[in-house]
């Protein structure tokens, strides 16, 4: 099994345990005094400095919010109270997509960078990469973090970095042909965008050296049948991988699949607790992911909600790893959940009946409100040559037999539906809630 740290990463869980703690003293003392935006919200908690000694200590602080994040930039522009260094110590600028809201700057200092890069490196190796690899970036290298940080994971390993930056995506796919690319970095939305642009402009996919997929920026490599369609239409391997501007580069997934994601322990301490009352979970059962970034003293995380929901499964890996894994991967937002005739109802759930069917390209998901109760509307795109409505009433029957809901399916016009590059949004609420997207 490739590891990058063989002997941290299968560390027996007490090791684990204790390098984290060592680390998040170190941490706490480095930021003490320093980042203003902790050192009030630590004051207004009573904590005057933290005296972290035991894991009921460390729960004793609070909560970390995102839209505390963004107040602390509202008051102090452009980087907020967070940044807990003068601004010439920074060296990286970037911010959050913005599909949960206002974007959020956030910074690195050279050492911060470093560390990203270092947790790209596990996140690369676990998937198999080595420094004979040609890794493939399909990605606009905008402000949104994104890929930006695999380009140091790729050095660390010493493998060739190719930026597919301000191309379209028949481009991208010659490049990846004539330069030999054999990974590729993008959304798993955009793996299904490149398949189905290959298709329409004949370009032979067969005829790439592409063997690996990684996947970030939103959930779908860990969607069953999402996972199953991109390795089809690549005849490669696709490997999860989450993270978060704000947070970092925590989770990847291993060799062994379905077996979920792995937190990176060594860098990351994790919490999962009820969105609701934020007590912790039983390891096994779904709640938030509280997250504790352990490298980045420039913009700390510190219990930050991060608002994904998560399976805790503590048990070692059959790949070696004794970090602690996610099963499924990130399941979907805590706000993300519509309750719709009395089910409980995901975005993941959805896209893992639609993804079914090769026969779709793309759908877009509306909940809105019939006869005072919430209702799906879903319109599918179909693929030229298909009987629409054949396809179209297959759908509506597997969304029925899957979740026991009977929605509204209707067939769009070809290409009238976003295609996306990035992250999807492909949900939209018209009930009077907020819209909210994974991510």
């Amino acid at each position: 099994m490739p590891f990058y740290d063989q002997a941290i990463e299968t560390a027996p869980r007490e090791r684990l345990q204790t390098l984290q703690f060592q680390k998040l003293q170190k941490l706490l003392r480095e930021i003490s005094g320093r980042n203003r935006f902790y050192i009030k919200k630590w004051k207004d908690a009573g904590i005057v400095t933290p005296e972290i000694q035991s894991f009921s200590d460390f729960q004793k602080l609070p909560l970390t919010c995102k839209s505390e994040l963004a107040r602390a930039q509202e008051e102090a522009p452009p980087f907020g109270t967070n940044a807990t260094y003068s601004v010439d110590a920074y060296t990286r600028v970037h911010q959050t997509s913005g599909t949960t809201g206002t974007p959020l700057r956030v910074v690195d200092t050279p050492e911060s960078w470093e560390w990203w890069g270092e947790c790209w490196a596990h996140v690369l190796k676990a998937a198999g990469v080595t420094w004979a690899d040609r890794v493939f970036l399909a990605f606009s290298f905008g402000p949104f973090i994104g890929f930006w940080a695999t380009v140091e994971g790729t050095r660390k390993i010493g493998a060739m970095v190719i930026p597919g930056g301000g191309w379209d995506s028949i481009q991208r796919l010659h490049m990846m042909r004539d330069l030999g690319a054999t990974v590729v970095c993008c959304t798993p939305t955009y793996a299904l965008r490149l398949a189905e642009v290959a298709r329409a402009e004949h370009f032979d996919m067969r005829a790439m050296q592409v063997r690996t997929l990684i996947h970030a920026g939103e959930p779908g490599a860990n969607v069953a049948r999402t996972k199953s369609r991109i390795q089809k239409e690549w005849s490669a391997k696709c490997f999860d991988h989450a993270g978060a501007s704000e947070v970092g580069a925590h989770s990847f997934e291993c060799e062994v699949q379905p077996g979920g994601i792995h937190l990176l322990e060594s860098e990351f301490i994790a919490e999962v607790l009820d969105p609701q009352t934020a007590k912790e979970v039983p390891s096994g059962e779904i709640g938030e992911l509280v997250i504790t970034n352990l490298g980045r003293a420039g913009f700390p995380a510190i219990r930050y909600r991060t608002g994904d929901l998560v399976r805790l499964n503590l048990a070692p890996c059959a790949c070696g790893r004794t970090f602690a894994r996610f099963d499924g991967g990130l399941l979907g937002r805590s706000d993300d959940m519509v309750t719709i005739r009395g089910v409980n109802v995901y975005p993941t759930a959805i896209e893992n009946v639609i993804r079914q069917f090769a026969s779709v390209d793309e759908f877009q998901v509306t909940v809105t409100t019939l006869h005072e109760m919430h209702h799906l509307e879903i319109q599918i795109e179909v693929v030229s040559g298909n009987d629409v409505e054949h396809v179209r009433t297959h759908v509506e029957q597997a969304i029925y037999h899957a979740l026991s809901l009977h929605p509204t399916v209707k067939v769009a016009e070809a290409g009238s539906l976003t295609h996306f590059e990035m992250k999807a949004r492909r949900f939209r609420r018209l009930d009077g809630a907020s819209e909210n997207q994974p991510g």
